[in-house]
């Protein structure tokens, strides 16, 4: 029955992204991702960057059209503010006069969101469909927009909030991850050409498309010198690592069922987590052999994936289909707790520091956010929001 019902997913995946232009409409629940952080990452999540005196939390409302700002202090929803249609990715910049980039995919722009007053000052046209969202560090940061319905990427000058430049990439882009460095490099996830597109930040053109596996979304890169990009490939259930240096891919790696979700833990001996969302497991990749180490049964439907700092760190996954969090303890590779939540949980983000760090975990359903406190792993507060709440960042 699995098996069957993982097939149909997939080829559900497939369907909902094959019309082209502006009749094909990427939805946040039409396939498993994060912001993002994503990405989703969300991915961030990679994603995502994030200022060092980080108080609030970002949260896009899909289905009101809204951002909850929450008050990490006090938990509390400190405004609420109106973006575009269809609110899924956000990333922040760092340093001071930080702001948050919001992308909307119903009407084709992103939002910018000043998170000194959490007022929007600026609304950017796009292309078709933004999702994915990553921004470079450092002075004359960039913000890199994926435009999953128009097959190219717009590049925001976050001085300016204009558009200096819009790059042809593959077919249906969703994840987007950037490498550290002097001079970083985007790299895109192409759905529907199973391929990744690198960016040079410095020229903004395409100088490298790598063939990885079929349906890539996630992508995740660790830090450091000779780092790797980590793509999962929904409809190949498989992880292609690429060589950011050649730009290669280097290894192919099986894992489970509809791999969405990817983390890194940072530091030596760093693995990936990676949330198979058709087979309720997460694998455990060692970034050095770049083998499966571990494979952990966890809920159903695992979507996002959040990974604390410090010396013990721990990765939370959220579980769509059984409305809770697995907790795993990355020494052991077990899961040490599970926390229900709300209704179809989706976006995960964790505030910064070593010490009373919380999860910010947002319940597209149940149309509310749970904080977990990580030291107790129970939910502290349950905090009412916009409608379908999905992208979580947490920033100034």
């Amino acid at each position: 029955m699995l098996a069957q019902w993982a097939n149909t997913r997939k080829s559900s995946f497939r369907q909902c992204g094959e019309e082209r232009g502006r009749g094909r409409r990427f939805q946040p629940w039409a396939i498993p991702v994060i912001a993002t952080g994503l990405f989703i990452a969300a991915t961030p999540t990679q994603a995502t960057a994030t200022p060092l005196d980080s108080r609030n939390s970002y949260v896009t409302n899909f289905g009101s059209d809204n951002v909850s700002v929450i008050d990490t202090d006090s938990n509390t929803v400190v405004a609420t503010i109106p973006v575009g249609n269809g609110p899924g990715g956000v990333a922040i910049t760092k340093g001071f006069d930080s702001r948050a980039y919001v992308t909307n995919q119903f009407s084709d722009n992103v939002s910018v969101i000043d998170t000194d007053s959490n007022t929007v000052v600026d609304t950017i046209p796009v292309g078709d469909v933004p999702f994915g969202v990553a921004i470079t560090e450092g002075f004359d940061s960039r913000a890199y927009v994926g435009n999953f319905g128009s097959d190219n990427v717009s590049v925001i000058d976050t001085d300016s909030n204009t558009v200096v430049d819009t790059i042809p990439v593959g077919n249906g882009p969703v994840g987007v991850a950037i490498t550290k460095g002097f001079h970083p490099r985007a790299y895109v996830t192409n759905q529907y050409s199973d391929n990744v597109s690198v960016i040079d930040t410095d020229s903004n053109t395409v100088v490298d498309t790598i063939p990885v596996g079929n349906g890539p979304g996630g992508v995740a890169i660790t830090k450091g010198f000779d780092s790797r990009a980590y793509v999962t490939n929904q409809f190949s259930d498989n992880v292609s690592v690429i060589d950011t240096d050649s730009n290669t891919v280097v290894d192919t790696i099986p894992v489970g069922d509809v791999p969405f979700g990817v983390a890194i833990t940072e530091g030596f001996d760093s693995r990936a987590y990676v949330g198979n969302f058709g087979s309720d497991n997460v694998s455990v990749i060692d970034t050095d052999s770049n083998t499966v180490v571990d494979t952990i049964p966890v809920g159903n439907g695992p979507v996002g994936v959040a990974i604390t700092k410090g010396f013990h760190p721990r990765a939370y996954v959220t579980n769509r289909d059984s409305d809770n969090v697995s907790v795993i303890d990355t020494d052991s590779n077990t899961v040490v707790d599970t926390i229900p939540v709300g209704d179809g949980p989706n976006g995960v983000a964790i505030t910064r520091g070593l010490f009373d760090s919380r999860a910010y975990v947002g319940n597209g359903s149940s149309d509310n956010v749970s904080v977990i406190d990580t030291d107790s792993n129970t939910v502290v507060d349950t905090i009412p929001v916009g409608d379908g709440p999905f992208g979580v960042a947490i920033g100034k």
